[in-house]
């Protein structure tokens, strides 16, 4: 009964997330990329299921419907994927009990994308550890629901939704992601590491440098981090 309350009570925080109407948007114009590539709905369907990230669907998507090898693409969702290894790491500690066992956590570590990790690393320290695990399937199934639907909907709306539309939607997920990110910089690190990011990301662009926003956020990071330890130590 605990767990169905708390499962719920996920459910309707997802349901006030602000991210859940950035998904709907997003998948919207992935469900329309979709139909247009020439992908079943399916397809569609379980591919949103089963990779459960926007950017790396997105990925996949374009590039089956280009000319693309399967190596490159593989290198390409591999990269993107990567990124999300860091927080599922860093939530699992805060759902993980004494009494919790290995597989109650194997769903919560597929739904960790940037929109629960962020959501979750606001909202889990005010829930009883006992219940952070169905509190957080209840969230990602709210936010899972969400996507079927909006994916559905942008399929079969692909035929009156406009290509620059579709696009803008798309742009959702990552401005969301960064307004977030500067939301919940508490301490000098965080900002500055976010500021020194978008200062460093145009110039990497700008000059055509290959994995740019992968190198920017590497040495945004790393300066940061020495920042924070420089400033420490004078303390």
């Amino acid at each position: 009964m605990v767990d169905r309350r708390a499962f719920l009570g996920g459910m309707r925080a997802g349901a006030k997330s602000v991210f859940l109407w950035l998904l709907l948007g997003t998948y919207l114009g992935l469900g329309a990329l979709a139909h247009d590539l020439g992908f079943s709905l399916t397809w569609t369907l379980v591919a949103t299921v089963l990779i459960w990230a926007g950017p790396t669907q997105l990925i996949i998507t374009s590039m089956l419907g280009t000319s693309a090898t399967t190596v490159e693409i593989a290198i390409a969702v591999t990269l993107s994927a990567v990124r999300l290894l860091p927080m599922v790491v860093s939530l699992l500690p805060l759902l993980r009990t004494p009494q919790t066992r290995f597989r109650q956590l194997i769903l919560p570590a597929h739904l960790t994308a940037v929109s629960l990790w962020v959501e979750g690393q606001r909202l889990l320290p005010d829930i009883a550890p006992a219940n952070r695990v169905a509190f957080v399937n209840g969230f990602g199934a709210a936010l899972t629901i969400t996507a079927v639907v909006a994916v559905l909907s942008g399929y079969f709306m692909a035929r009156e939704l406009p290509t620059a539309l579709a696009s803008a939607l798309l742009f959702l997920t990552p401005l969301s992601f960064m307004m977030s990110l500067a939301r919940n910089s508490r301490h000098l690190a965080d900002k500055l590491a976010l500021v020194l990011g978008l200062l460093i990301a145009p110039v990497m662009a700008f000059y055509k440098v290959e994995l740019d926003i992968l190198w920017s956020g590497l040495l945004a990071g790393t300066l940061a981090f020495f920042a924070w330890r420089m400033r420490r130590s004078r303390a």
